[in-house]
This record gives structure tokens, C-alpha cells and sequence, in this order.
């Protein structure tokens, strides 16, 4: 086993192993989790959104534009853009945040 310059043994790199070793030996298939997590924010998106946020959400992640692209084609200022997906993911998240 190492030694660092204070004279004591150096475990981490052991400690480390063993972690990784205990991750992986419960960590399971999460597909259906994430399938759940899926359905949940669909059905979140048109619910639970007003029609400004589905419209901005839906043009930055699913059409990948960036903000400033989706401020001068809706017309509005960047900070708007900003704040309505911060909003949007706020309420997201609040929606799902105890469906798994």
C-alpha cells in the first residue's frame, strides 16, 4: 500500500474500487424508469404548460433552436425566452419530481 508524505497509508484508490464494485452490484436496468419517466413528462408538457412555454420548449429542445433564434422569430427579447423555459422546467420538474 502507498504511503503519502504525512507517512499514512494511502486507501483511497482502494476505497474507490470498492465503491465502483457496491455501484454496480445494485445498480439495475432503470429502462423502465426512464420509460416512465417518459410517458410522465409527455403527458406533463401538454397538461400541465401553458401554450407559450409548450411553444418555447418545443422549439429549443426538440427543434434545437437557441434562444436568441427563438426571441427574434416570436419576437420577444432573449431574458424572455430564458425565463420562460426557466419557468417551464420549474413546473416540469415539480410535476414529476415523485413519479419514480
Amino acid at each position: 500500500m502507498a504511503t503519502n508524505s504525512t507517512g499514512f497509508e494511502n486507501r483511497s484508490s482502494e476505497w474507490i474500487g470498492d465503491l465502483t464494485v457496491w455501484m454496480q452490484d445494485r445498480s439495475g436496468d432503470n429502462a423502465e424508469q426512464l420509460d416512465r419517466l417518459r410517458r410522465g413528462l409527455r403527458q406533463a408538457r401538454e397538461t400541465e404548460l401553458t401554450p407559450r412555454q409548450q411553444e418555447i420548449l418545443s422549439l429549443y429542445y426538440d427543434q434545437g433552436m437557441l434562444m436568441s433564434q427563438i426571441a427574434e422569430a416570436l419576437g420577444i427579447h432573449r431574458s424572455t425566452v430564458s425565463r420562460t423555459l426557466r419557468r417551464a422546467r420549474k413546473r416540469l420538474y415539480h410535476c414529476l419530481r415523485y413519479t419514480l
